[in-house]
């Protein structure tokens, strides 16, 4: 199958808003697929490469080279190409990606350039979520949906689970199982803003579990044999010999459990989380980086004990076999409470510890695997900031045609200008979208390009985020977790916005 395909399926995807239209059109690619593609097709089509990281930044697709007129690149020629990309290291690597980058891209005709810049820069939003892509592989290989979820479950990587489906139907999804070695899709958290509202939305009594902000693992051994996965499946063992170590010294020997590690201070307290993600990254001197930052690991979660399966047991179920396996001082402190004025107080004392915040988790849900299942529900402090707009960027997909990413600065008393601190597109309506793209615009200083639009430092906006990490990205060296916008703020003036010193004080 040509890459044409692919990026003109993409451009109708995001230009249809009906979801059953998506998976229309989804489905009648994958219908077509060759079976040794099938599983590129898919993955491309989800915004994601089979190769995970390639070492491409934004630097790698500037100044592209001009494209074809007629399109004749398949996607095998073109993933190969993508891994010789990933494969480049050591001296002169660099520029030996840009190399084999321009060879690609001028292989390309411009609608294909255009997805494919779009997926390298992780910005191909068109609205194929992982829901909509699992309608569309269930309809193409005319299987039930709820077949393609659970073999996802057990396989965690949907374009092997909908190149099976596509391959072998039903029986190639049951031939799925939950594999030690294997690493399957973390369960994850829907939100609420109390512990009340949480134990509200579950019915009934709840654990009222620590979250950690520290690196999600999974952990599996079979016999002496561990091996730890990452939140995105990839192989971590090397690197957190802590986990191995723990996993060794429970009684079992056939295992799979679900956890987070992160790096303490020596009062107990949670270091900030780029110093647990840095140790977590470093495969260089392992045995050095664990004496100055150590990891301590705390299990929340059993899905295989002693060769048998636990996913589809109740939450409480899977606890008490964990409980069995792992020794207390491994496992997440939790609160079992169906009275909101004790999680509430178990909530702040878990803040006044340095901690994230807690999931409330019911005891009647099986894991959920790869999904926001609706027994585990997280709530974090909110923190916000007044910040002023510096720049947006066009958007993209949906976006297209509206100025989204916000660039945010925060005031520098000072400097007498302002200092950035990130971009954020999350919390924007269509009215928002549409308004701000006009004022923006009204606004607008300097010269303008394909990508952003400099605008006059006068729009204050309320920002809501997780938190305040140092970062060598940006001029005032930090940055916004998880930023996303509430409100614009128009009774507020630029010189009434929240300061760099303040935004300071609240970097861990």
């Amino acid at each position: 199958m040509l890459l044409i395909d692919l990026a003109r399926t993409s451009a109708a995807v995001a230009a249809d808003s009906a979801r059953l239209a998506k998976i229309r059109h989804l489905a009648e690619l994958l219908g077509r697929v060759e079976p040794g593609e099938a599983e590129i097709a898919i993955a491309y089509l989800s915004g994601e490469l089979p190769q995970r990281q390639i070492g491409v930044g934004w630097t790698s697709l500037r100044d592209l080279p001009d494209p074809r007129l007629a399109a004749t690149a398949t996607l095998g020629q073109v993933d190969d190409l993508l891994s010789r990309v990933k494969s480049q290291a050591g001296p002169g690597s660099q520029t030996a990606r840009k190399a084999l980058v321009t060879e690609l891209f001028a292989a390309l005709t411009t609608p294909e350039q255009t997805f494919l810049s779009r997926l390298l820069r992780g910005e191909l939003r068109q609205g194929a979520l992982e829901g909509v892509m699992i309608e569309a592989i269930a309809k193409a290989a005319g299987a039930p949906a709820a077949e393609v979820r659970r073999a996802l479950t057990l396989r965690g990587w949907l374009p092997a689970v909908g190149a099976a489906a596509l391959s072998g139907g039903v029986d190639a999804l049951r031939a799925f199982r939950l594999e030690v070695g294997r690493p399957v899709a973390p369960m994850l958290a829907q939100s609420a803003t109390s512990v009340a509202a949480a134990l509200d939305k579950l019915g009934g009594p709840a654990a009222v579990e620590w979250k950690l902000d520290g690196v999600r693992i999974q952990a599996h051994r079979s016999g002496d044999t561990v091996s730890v996965f990452s939140r995105t499946l990839d192989e971590i063992t090397a690197q957190v010999p802590e986990v191995v170590e723990a996993v060794r010294a429970c009684p079992a020997t056939d295992l799979v459990l679900d956890g987070e590690v992160i790096a303490l201070r020596a009062d107990g307290r949670p270091a900030p989380f780029q110093i647990t993600s840095g140790r977590v990254a470093s495969r260089t001197d392992v045995d050095k980086a664990r004496r100055t930052t150590p990891l301590s690991v705390f299990f929340f979660d059993a899905l295989r004990v002693d060769g048998a399966d636990l996913l589809d047991l109740p939450g409480e179920e899977r606890h008490a076999a964990l409980t069995r396996t792992v020794p207390a001082g491994l496992i997440a402190p939790r609160l079992v409470t169906g009275d909101a004025a004790s999680g509430e107080a178990f909530f702040a004392e878990v803040i006044r510890g340095g901690h994230e915040g807690v999931v409330v988790k019911s005891l009647q849900t099986p894991y959920a695997a790869g999904r926001r299942g609706a027994g585990w529900i997280k709530v974090k402090p909110r923190h916000t900031l007044d910040l002023v707009v510096l720049a947006a960027e066009w958007g993209s997909g949906r976006r297209e045609g509206w100025l989204s990413n916000l660039h945010l600065g925060a005031r520098d008393p000072d400097g007498g200008g302002f200092v950035m601190l990130g971009k954020t597109f999350k919390g924007l309506t269509d009215e928002l979208l549409t308004w701000q793209t006009e004022r923006f615009l009204a606004l607008a200083e300097g010269p303008t390009d394909s990508w952003t639009v400099a605008v006059r430092p006068e729009l204050v906006v309320e920002i809501a985020f997780d938190g305040v990490q140092r970062s060598s990205r940006y001029p005032g060296g930090m940055a916004l977790r998880f930023a996303r916008v509430i409100r614009y703020r128009p009774d507020k003036t630029a010189d009434q916005a929240d300061t760099v010193e303040t935004v300071r004080s609240l970097m861990v």
